[in-house]
C-alpha cells in the first residue's frame, strides 16, 4: 500500500460510510490482469523461453522451450497451443517439432514459400510417430506437458523456429507481444516478453560451454475463473460413525435444465447414448456428463472407514461422470492436518506439498503407471479409488465437527466445490466425545465376564 493511502484513511476515518473507505483502500492496490495466484502451489508457472541460436540473412534462428513449472496442473490432451503478434513484419520461414495452424498471405513472396506469413501465428505441437528429420528434443508429444511432479523429464515441449523479416543483431530484434497459451481451452495469461541473461548450453562431450545470442522468457500462469464459467469437479463425504452420506452441493457444476439447454447430460440407460457421445459439432472437450443433481464431470468421495487405536483409514474414490474423456494422468491435491502423519497409502503414488515452509497438510495423489493412471469415461470402469492409513497425534486427532474431513480438494488442478460444513456427517449425540478402538466392544464384554464370575 502507498504512503498517501495511510494517510488518506486516517482522515476518512471519521467517515460513517464503510462502502466509501473500502472502495479507496482498493483503489490504494494495484491489480495485474495478467497474473492468478494459487495457495497450494504460489511459485507455479509455464515458463516459454525464447533462444536466438544463430543469425541468418535477413532474421534469426531460434530455440523455444516451454516449462511447466506447476507442481499438480498439467496439459492433456489434445495438447498446447502457443499464439503471439510479430513486432514487425516477421515471417517464419520453417519449423521443427512444431507447426503453425495457418499460412497466411504469402503471395508476395516468389519461389521459396514461408511456412507462416501471419502477424498473429499460432503454433501447435507435432504428433508422436513424427519422422525423425523433423523433430527436435522435447518435441512431438501432442502438446501433452505433464506436472512438476508427477514426470519432470515430460514436463518441457519444446521446438525450434527460423524467422525471417526480423533483425539480425541483438539491438534491431523487436520481441513478440501479446503472447497466449492454450491447454487446450483459456485458462492462461501470458505477460510480456522480457530480456535475460543469455542460456548457456553444455556441449555432448561435456568439455565446451556455448550461449545463445540473445534469450528473452514470457511467464504464464493459470486461473481457473478463467478457464470455465463453472466449477469441474465437487466432493462427497461419509464416514462409518454416521450413515448420512453427503453428497455433492446440488447445481455444484451445473443444473439440468432440458427446457433451455436439452441434451446437457444423458442418463446412463439412455439407448442413443453412444450417438450422443459421437453427436456431430460436439468438441471432445465438451463435457457431456451424465444426469445427477450435481452435473460435475468428477466426484471426489471422501469416506472415513475404520479407527484404530494409534490409527485411522479413509478410502477415497474418484468417479468420471464425463462420458467424452478419459482422463490420463490424473492427479489428486487434498489439503488435511493429518497428512503429516500419513503412515501407509494404497494403489496410489504420493507426494507431499510443503508450498510454505513448516507447513505440511497438502498432499498430491496420482495413480501408478499402467495401473490406475488412467481414469476412463463415464460408466462401470470409470473411478478409480485407495485407501490412506493415518497415524493419530493424541494432542489434535478427533472426528468431532467435521475434522476428519479435507478442508479442499483439487482434481487436476481445478479446486473442487466442497458441501457446506454444517451438512458434514456429525458424531451420534451419544457417542463419546473421542471415539477409541474397535476393540472396546470386546473389552467391554471380557470385563462383564470377570464382574459376573467374581460374585458367582
Amino acid at each position: 500500500m502507498e504512503p498517501q493511502c495511510f494517510s488518506a484513511v486516517g482522515s476518512m476515518a471519521k467517515l460513517t460510510s464503510f462502502t466509501i473507505l473500502l472502495v479507496f483502500l482498493l483503489s490504494c492496490f494495484t491489480f495485474t490482469s495478467t497474473e492468478a495466484y494459487d495457495a497450494l502451489d504460489p511459485n507455479g508457472n509455464i515458463t516459454i523461453k525464447w533462444d536466438v541460436i544463430s543469425w541468418t540473412p535477413d532474421g534469426y534462428l531460434a530455440v523455444v522451450t516451454m516449462f511447466n513449472f506447476q507442481q499438480y496442473r498439467h496439459i492433456q490432451v489434445p495438447g498446447w497451443t502457443l499464439g503471439w503478434t510479430w513486432a514487425k513484419k516477421e515471417v517464419i520461414w520453417s519449423m521443427v517439432g512444431a507447426q503453425a495452424t495457418e499460412q497466411g498471405d504469402c503471395s508476395k513472396y516468389k519461389g521459396n514459400v514461408p511456412h507462416c506469413c501471419k502477424k498473429d501465428p499460432t503454433v501447435v505441437d507435432l504428433l508422436p510417430g513424427t519422422p525423425y528429420n523433423q523433430q527436435i528434443a522435447n518435441c512431438c508429444k501432442g502438446g501433452v506437458m505433464q506436472s512438476w511432479i508427477q514426470d519432470p523429464d515430460n514436463a518441457i515441449s519444446s521446438f525450434q523456429v527460423s524467422v525471417g523479416a526480423a533483425g539480425t543483431t541483438n539491438k534491431t530484434v523487436r520481441l513478440p507481444k501479446n503472447f497466449t497459451l492454450k491447454a487446450p481451452g483459456p485458462g492462461y495469461s501470458c505477460g510480456i516478453a522480457k530480456i535475460v541473461k543469455p542460456t548457456r548450453f553444455l556441449t555432448s562431450d561435456k568439455r565446451r560451454w556455448t550461449q545463445a545470442m540473445m534469450t528473452w522468457n514470457v511467464t504464464c500462469t493459470y486461473s481457473q475463473f478463467l478457464a470455465q464459467k463453472t466449477p469441474t469437479c465437487c466432493v462427497s463425504l461419509s464416514s462409518f460413525y454416521n450413515q448420512t452420506i453427503v453428497s455433492c452441493p446440488t447445481c455444484a457444476c451445473g443444473c439440468q435444465n432440458n427446457a433451455t439447454d436439452p441434451g446437457s447430460c444423458v442418463e446412463p440407460n439412455n439407448p442413443y447414448l453412444a450417438s450422443a457421445v459421437s453427436g456431430s459439432g460436439k468438441s471432445a472437450n465438451t463435457p457431456l456428463v451424465q444426469c445427477t443433481s450435481h452435473m460435475c464431470p468428477i466426484r471426489v468421495h471422501w469416506h472415513v472407514k475404520l479407527n484404530y487405536k494409534e490409527y485411522w483409514r479413509v478410502k477415497v474414490t474418484i468417479t468420471n461422470f464425463n462420458y467424452r474423456m478419459n482422463y490420463t494422468l490424473w492427479n489428486l491435491v487434498v489439503q488435511h492436518p493429518n497428512f503429516d502423519n500419513l503412515t501407509k497409502i494404497f494403489s496410489f503414488n504420493y507426494k507431499s506439498l510443503t508450498p510454505y515452509v513448516g507447513l505440511n497438510d497438502t498432499a498430491m495423489l496420482w495413480g501408478v503407471k499402467f495401473y490406475n493412471d488412467f481414469l476412463s469415461q463415464a460408466g462401470p470402469l470409470g473411478n478409480v479409488q485407495s485407501e490412506l492409513l493415518f497415524r493419530k497425534d493424541t494432542s489434535t486427532f478427533t472426528f468431532e465437527k467435521g475434522w476428519a474431513f479435507p478442508r479442499r480438494i483439487y482434481f487436476n488442478g481445478d479446486n473442487c466445490v466442497m458441501p457446506p460444513p454444517d451438512s458434514y456427517p456429525w458424531l451420534p449425540n451419544a457417542s463419546p466425545k473421542r471415539i477409541i478402538s474397535i476393540l472396546s466392544p470386546v473389552m467391554t464384554v471380557f470385563a462383564s465376564l470377570v464382574f459376573l464370575l467374581a460374585y458367582a
